[in-house]
């Protein structure tokens, strides 16, 4: 089953998604040089002693290039990529074939570079790469314990010239605050799909599922819940985190069957839409931003709405309407434009 186009609502699927989309892919490229996958384990200090219980210890795949155990003098640029909702980076990089469309690339042209796929899947189901005293804080975690640890243990090139930062879905949310609030640790950005660039209301927040909420007796309870149901408390997590609300830790946007404004002030105000222009400058650092979305993604309009603010304030941008939906195309689109786009971008070598 696909996952639906309109994530940014966590509330407009009925069943629940918990496995990759098996999406079409490229074909491979007979003679592709071979990467290397390890998988490793990364100690995120800024994800400890979360409430909801979530490990602060993480699973990450790292996709080392063909040249990397040969050339022992050799420097990377590095790429960060970030997965969707309700999956985790093992499921996404099945989703996006994952090594062959990187080893494709390679062998169009594409300059050698080191990705890295973190798992950010929560009791939740997604962490939304924010700051939460429930969830922990990942957006800390992305930028500065991942990145310390990898250039700590590879042959990166331990510069914000030479990393970037791509995200799809969920992840193109957390791609856009991140790299909004921390362009001093990237130097290139690539958003796909993003979801949730503007504040979410109260669809979906209905008595029902209010009551399913009460009779909870700890996060992890949330798993026999339907998918969007889960996403009201991920994005609750996220976003109103309640240390003094036992047994979840969040503020839900509704109280005795009227809306609560302040947690949704709260939800608004982790927009990117809604913060954008208090980080204009931060975005002039860029050396390129890059976005995209399906012509039959529900997510297009919000999409073109951040690259019109862009345009706005001069910043140079490329925006892509292509056709396709959430997932269909993201293989693709990974191999064709992704990977060349870092290859350009990411400065590798000598200081420019």
């Amino acid at each position: 089953m696909k996952r639906s186009a309109l994530l940014c609502t966590f509330a407009l699927m009925t069943a629940p998604v918990q496995a990759q989309v098996n999406t079409a892919a490229p074909a491979a490229i007979a003679g592709a040089p071979a990467t290397t996958v390890q998988t490793i384990t990364v100690h995120g200090a800024a994800l400890e002693h979360a409430l909801e219980g979530d490990s602060a210890d993480r699973e990450v795949l790292v996709v080392l290039p063909p040249s990397y155990g040969r050339d022992k003098n050799r420097r990377y640029p590095v790429v960060y990529a970030l997965h969707g909702y309700s999956i985790g980076a093992r499921q996404w990089t099945g989703e996006i074939h994952v090594p062959q469309v990187i080893e494709n690339a390679y062998a169009q042209g594409a300059q050698e570079m080191i990705f890295v796929f973190p798992d950010s899947k929560t009791a939740h189901n997604g962490s939304m790469y924010s700051s939460s005293a429930t969830t922990g804080d990942f957006e800390t975690f992305i930028s500065r314990d991942l990145v310390a640890y990898i250039d700590a243990h590879y042959r990166t090139i331990a510069r914000r010239e030479s990393r970037g930062l791509i995200g799809h879905s969920m992840g193109g949310y957390g791609a856009s605050r991140i790299g909004m609030k921390h362009a001093d640790v990237f130097g290139a950005l690539y958003l796909m799909s993003p979801c949730c660039l503007s504040a979410r209301g109260m669809f979906g927040v209905t008595p029902e599922a209010m009551q399913a909420y009460a009779a909870m007796k700890s996060p992890a309870d949330s798993s026999g819940l339907p998918w969007a149901q889960r996403g009201t408390l991920a994005a609750a997590a996220a976003w109103s985190p309640n240390p003094k609300n036992p047994p979840l830790y969040l503020d839900l946007p509704m109280a005795d069957g009227k809306p609560r404004e302040d947690v949704l002030a709260k939800w608004a105000a982790n927009a990117p839409l809604s913060f954008v222009d208090q980080y204009i400058g931060q975005l002039r650092r860029y050396r390129a931003i890059a976005m995209d979305v399906g012509d039959k993604d529900g997510l297009k309009a919000d999409t073109a709405r951040l690259h019109d603010v862009l345009d706005s304030y001069g910043i140079a941008n490329s925006f892509t309407i292509y056709e396709g939906d959430h997932t269909n195309r993201v293989a693709f689109r990974f191999q064709e434009q992704v990977v060349p786009f870092f290859s350009q971008h990411l400065a590798s070598g000598k200081r420019p």
